[in-house]
């Protein structure tokens, strides 16, 4: 990310669809990383221009890929509430 931000600029008229959670394994990220993760992007992408997504799809037991799709959820509200107040 330091790469991104200290030596390129996002085109205004991109948009970055990064995925915010492993989806290798079954370990739940907390809504607070998945915040953090979202706001890194934003700082270098700027907030309009950040969907928050999953790199691939879950191949893990269904409770812990609902789990990490619920903190994806949980996580954007988190980073929305800090980069849209």
């Amino acid at each position: 990310m330091q790469i991104w931000r200290d030596q390129f600029k996002w085109p205004e008229d991109k948009i970055i669809i990064p995925g915010v959670v492993d989806h290798t394994t079954p370990v739940v990220e907390p809504p607070e990383v998945v915040a953090d993760t979202i706001i890194n992007f934003a700082n270098v992408c700027g907030r309009e221009n950040v969907i928050a997504g999953t790199d691939c799809g879950m191949r893990w037991h269904a409770q812990a890929a609902w789990a990490k799709y619920e903190n994806i959820v949980k996580g954007a509200e988190l980073a929305s509430a800090r980069l849209w107040r």
